[in-house]
């Protein structure tokens, strides 16, 4: 009895061993890819600074995932690039009074994220877009830009790295 209780243990871990072996939470759809590229983007609109805003946060927020490591274009497995297409800064809601309570920022951009040997398109959406709001009364036009820029950011790193 004990030699078959021991057996039973013994093939339980086993089978448990085998079956969990090496799991990883990189996404397979990456590939091999273990870097990137991103060049600043372009920028079609006139709004001054959020070419800059918008590629160092996308930037930052893949250091801090640290699934794609961030490097120079030359050396990169992939490179993402974007385009920031519109720039909208306009009234959200009103108060009773017909005063604006709330203003409301929306960016859209093109993307696009290519394997740099094969020039292979790995994903790429037009029209990408988010938006911020703020009130005028305690935030500015800029703390409606960062909300905008931080959705874009999670839906491009989503997209990249956990879209599986």
């Amino acid at each position: 009895m004990k030699n078959s209780l021991f057996l039973l243990c013994s093939l339980m871990v086993l089978i448990l061993t085998v079956s969990c072996g090496v799991y990883t939470f990189t996404p397979s759809a990456l590939g091999g890819l273990k870097s990137v590229a991103i060049p600043l983007f372009e920028d079609q609109t006139t709004e001054p600074g959020i070419r800059e805003l918008l590629t160092e946060n996308v930037s930052q927020a893949f250091v801090d995932d640290n699934t794609l490591k961030v490097v120079a274009e030359a050396r990169a497995d992939a490179v993402l690039s974007g385009v920031v297409k519109s720039y909208r800064h306009e009234a959200y809601t009103y108060s009773s009074g017909e005063i604006v309570s709330e203003y409301i920022v929306t960016i859209g951009i093109d993307i696009e994220f290519t394997e740099r040997k094969s020039n292979k398109v790995i994903w790429e959406e037009t029209g990408m877009s988010n938006w911020g709001t703020y009130n005028p009364d305690s935030q500015t036009e800029q703390d409606g830009q960062k909300l905008a820029v931080d959705k874009l950011v999670e839906d491009i790193l989503n997209k990249t790295v956990k879209d599986w």
